[in-house]
């Protein structure tokens, strides 16, 4: 790796002219990854990578006017210095705002660059290009932002982050959804049934660990294997089998815990009021977040998880 202040002018120019159509490969992807779901922003990266192109063809033509036809490949990872960008999949997959912030600081480090590359070059041709281009990106450092009050309008932004919520929606919570419903219900019957029939607490919350951490894998590996995202939009199968395995635990492990304490009749009745609190808890997600009304959907959970617990008891007293 070479260090910047290594590079004459010519190598200056091969790395202005690699670091703008770099930017411009980048920007033309972003905008091509946003298209569907975010036209709006997906404007705002077509126009930024039009920006880049211009800057491009004016280096190569100083740079054919002043040193021929070949220019040598000269990318920024060769040189020592430059900031290391998330790959551009890594960063389609944070989400919106962190493209656009990655845009922004993408220009304020090509203007950086200009800056440096002006301060050591002589040719007094090459040195006016580098500062008019210093002077465009210093005028365009928060292009993403200004093209995105440009293009992005009230009811754009609201459009877009309607489509942010529903893939929320679907990518976290409804499977962290299904996995708390699954953790907090299936898991009441063996931890009940084992409560009554053995009178120990010790033994109890064993079982119930073991129930919840069973169910909480189970239920991982089968939403990650469902299907793999490409076709339905319900993100990598991974973070999906992660939330729905994690959030089936702690459903179960919820009301396995008082079963540490040694009264059995006191963590009895503290597992009972945890489980009311989690059928609350999944109530409240439903109608906030699936479009459930909250007393449908209270009802719902409840009387399901009654059954589930009444089944429990009558098992542990056959």
């Amino acid at each position: 790796m070479r260090r910047f202040a290594d590079l004459d002018e010519r190598e200056i120019l091969a790395l202005a002219v690699s670091l703008e159509e770099e930017d411009q490969r980048v920007y033309t992807e972003f905008a091509h990854a946003l298209a569907e779901r975010y036209p709006a922003s997906a404007q705002v990266f077509t126009e930024m990578a039009e920006e880049e192109g211009r800057h491009r063809r004016r280096l190569i033509e100083t740079f054919r006017k002043k040193f021929g036809e070949h220019i040598p490949l000269i990318r920024r990872e060769d040189i020592s210095g430059f900031v290391k960008h998330e790959p551009i999949w890594m960063t389609r997959a944070i989400g919106l705002e962190k493209v656009r912030k990655q845009a922004e600081a993408r220009e304020y480090e090509t203007r950086r660059f200009y800056l440096k590359a002006m301060e050591r070059a002589t040719d007094a041709g090459i040195r006016k290009l580098l500062g008019d281009l210093a002077a465009a990106e210093a005028q365009h450092e928060s292009l993403a932002r200004r093209l995105g009050e440009k293009h992005l309008t009230e009811d754009a932004r609201t459009e877009e982050a309607e489509m942010q919520r529903r893939m929320f929606v679907l990518q976290i919570i409804q499977p962290g959804l299904a996995g708390l419903m699954d953790g907090s219900v299936s898991t009441l019957a063996p931890l009940f049934a084992a409560a009554f029939a053995t009178h120990s607490t010790w033994e109890t919350f064993l079982v119930g660990l073991a129930a919840s951490v069973g169910a909480g894998i189970s239920m991982g590996f089968a939403e990650a294997l469902s299907d793999d995202g490409s076709l339905t939009g319900r993100g990598h199968p991974l973070i999906r089998g992660v939330v729905t395995g994690f959030m089936t635990s702690v459903g179960g492990i919820g009301h396995t815990l008082p079963y540490l304490i040694d009264d059995f009749w006191l963590a009895t009745s503290l597992a009972i009021a945890v489980v009311l609190v989690e059928l609350w808890v999944i109530a409240w997600i439903r109608a906030n977040y699936m479009d459930t009304k909250f007393l449908r959907a209270a009802f719902e959970v409840v009387v399901g998880g009654l059954i589930v617990f009444a089944a429990g008891i009558l098992i542990g007293n056959a």
